[in-house]
């Protein structure tokens, strides 16, 4: 069995999903929760940017 996704991954995935940055489900203010905070900002901005584009 694999390990569970690091934090980062999963907020990307979340953003890929259209899951909002608010349904971080770590304890704010934890490391993981930057993390995950860190991964959705980095799709997010990325999926805002290619949609910017298209206009």
């Amino acid at each position: 069995m694999s390990a569970d996704p690091d934090p980062f991954t999963l907020g990307e995935r979340a953003a890929r999903q259209n899951i909002p940055a608010e349904a971080n489900p770590y304890h704010d203010g934890s490391e993981e929760h930057a993390l995950w905070a860190a991964g959705h900002e980095r799709i997010a901005t990325a999926i805002e940017a290619s949609e910017a584009e298209g206009t």
